[in-house]
């Protein structure tokens, strides 16, 4: 009997892979796969590929909800160097922008938030001299950490080895950020916007280690935003696969993870098709996979305890609005903290109102127009469920409301902005599951608290051979290169189980140590 993952090795000509998921995980896990000699068919349920990594178009407009920045974008570096295998990342074109974040109060006060470490330590002193030894304590941590080789510890040997000998010295510094909340940290500034900015409500149990990291990658120019946004960098991974072979089926939704004698032998989709495979590899949201695809068979009590008490990110409405004006004098976040309090629904209360103004991608608005997006967090995504499902009419009027606020929020900011506005658009936890089917409607997958971290949990389920998870829900933190590590790892164990080299190429054809 093949127990988690483990059986003999596969005979020549017997290589199928199928993959539940056509978003940023699954469609990396194809090429690395197809590239290792496997024929490989991706099963994505909507019709479009990318899953949470998609954006849209209205009256004109494009607006995004998935990418911010890319973290590998610098060509040095192991993760860059993945990107690298998986699509021509070369192709794109990365803005790097000096201010990341502007938090402004209605009563005119402000802070700006820079991307790199020097300037953002210059600008917290010069606002907050009472907060010196804090703020020095954070930049040199940043500082410390923007070598950290996170990627390579889902290497292979030696790489991970010699990864393990670069992070001792660092161990001490790591284990201090990485023991604190978010919101415990921020308990220690006394000037209040620098406060703010940490305890990020929705996220405030996040372990701000994840803070530390994103201003050490963007102080390298490791996170830099790709023109086109998500479904550029989709479309450059869906070119590799097709390139190589694969097959993306759209509009091919899985119900069920076919098995025999403990091993995964394919999937049958809900308008009945089987489709049989030597390996399955689910990159769809954790909870479906292990509750319903597999009918909860294959778990274990780690597992249900994770699902039952480990937190996740929050879902979101996403207000999107097409302005026909040019914004570019704006910084591109910015975040209003409203004196009157946004009532999202009746269990969330936003303080803070966050506009992306995406006046740095020219691809998402017509010349001297700008696409501006509010994403606004909440963990009650059953109202919004609920209220699509029993009550249309006042699921549009909710909608409405909200879109208001943000409007109201936005003229206050910018007098006379409202008569300029050529389109709104409204998505809420309700679209989330229903385009993704992603648990709870949560923007990425399990929250890094200071108990998890950023570790990557086991690809295999008890007892179960032949099968392996990747994406967001195996590794916590989420986000793009969550998809691309656990993707390559999980095809790298399938060939070793099978005795196939993984020998990974660069889309230009450079071999890559694997």
């Amino acid at each position: 009997m093949a127990q988690s993952g483990r059986s003999e090795p596969m005979k020549p000509a017997s290589r199928k892979i199928v993959i539940i998921g056509g978003g940023v995980a699954g469609l990396c896990a194809g090429v690395y796969a197809q590239a290792s000699g496997y024929q490989v068919e991706v099963l994505e349920q909507g019709s479009v590929p990318g899953g949470l990594a998609t954006s849209w178009k209205r009256a004109g407009y494009t607006f995004e909800t998935c990418l911010h920045w890319l973290v590998g974008s610098s060509p040095d570096g192991a993760l860059g160097a993945q990107w690298r295998e998986v699509c021509d990342l070369d192709k794109l074109t990365f803005v790097y922008p000096q201010e990341f974040q502007r938090l402004e109060t209605e009563d005119g006060r402000a802070l700006r938030i820079y991307s790199h470490v020097d300037q953002l330590e210059a600008e917290f002193l010069r606002e907050s001299p009472r907060d010196a030894e804090e703020i020095r304590a954070f930049a040199s941590a940043i500082r410390g950490l923007a070598d950290f080789p996170m990627e390579a510890l889902n290497e292979a040997w030696p790489r991970k080895g010699l990864a393990l000998l670069r992070l001792i010295p660092k161990l001490p510094l790591l284990q201090h950020w990485a023991s604190m909340s978010a919101a415990e940290y921020g308990k220690r500034f006394e000037h209040e916007l620098i406060r703010r900015f940490i305890v990020d409500g929705a996220t405030s149990g996040m372990s701000v280690i994840a803070l530390v990291f994103m201003f050490a990658w963007m102080s390298r120019k490791n996170a830099g935003y790709p023109i086109g946004g998500s479904k550029a960098v989709v479309r450059l991974i869906v070119e590799r696969f097709r390139a190589l072979g694969g097959t993306l089926r759209l509009m091919a939704k899985a119900d069920e993870i076919l098995v025999e004698n403990n091993v995964a032998v394919g999937v049958r989709l809900a308008d009945g098709e089987t489709i049989h495979a030597d390996w399955v590899i689910s990159a769809a949201d954790g909870h479906a996979t292990i509750y319903d695809l597999l009918g909860g068979k294959y778990r274990d009590e780690a597992i249900d305890q994770f699902y039952e008490k480990q937190q996740v990110f929050p879902s979101y409405l996403q207000v999107s609005i097409g302005v026909a004006q040019d914004l570019s004098a704006e910084p591109g976040l910015l975040s209003r903290c409203v004196t009157e309090p946004l009532r999202l629904d009746p269990e969330t209360v936003l303080h803070d109102v966050p506009l992306r103004i995406f006046h740095y991608d020219p691809t998402f608005a017509p010349p001297g127009k700008t696409a501006v997006t509010a994403f606004l967090p909440t963990y009650n995504y059953a109202y919004w469920l609920d209220l699509e499902r029993s009550d249309t009419k006042r699921y549009v009027a909710e909608k409405q409301r909200v879109a208001e606020a943000v409007i109201a929020t936005l003229d206050r900011r910018m007098p006379g902005i409202r008569e300029r506005i050529e389109t709104i658009d409204v998505s809420t936890p309700a679209s989330v599951v229903r385009f993704t089917g992603n648990w709870k409607g949560s923007m990425e997958g399990f929250l890094p608290t200071p108990g998890t971290g950023f570790g990557t949990r086991r690809q295999t389920v008890p007892g179960l051979g032949r099968f392996r998870m990747v994406g967001q829900w195996v590794q916590p933190g989420g986000g793009l290169p969550s998809g691309l590590m656990t993707a390559r790892a999980a095809i790298r164990a399938i060939c070793r189980n099978d005795h196939v080299p993984f020998v990974p190429k660069s889309a230009s054809g450079v071999d890559q140590a694997a």
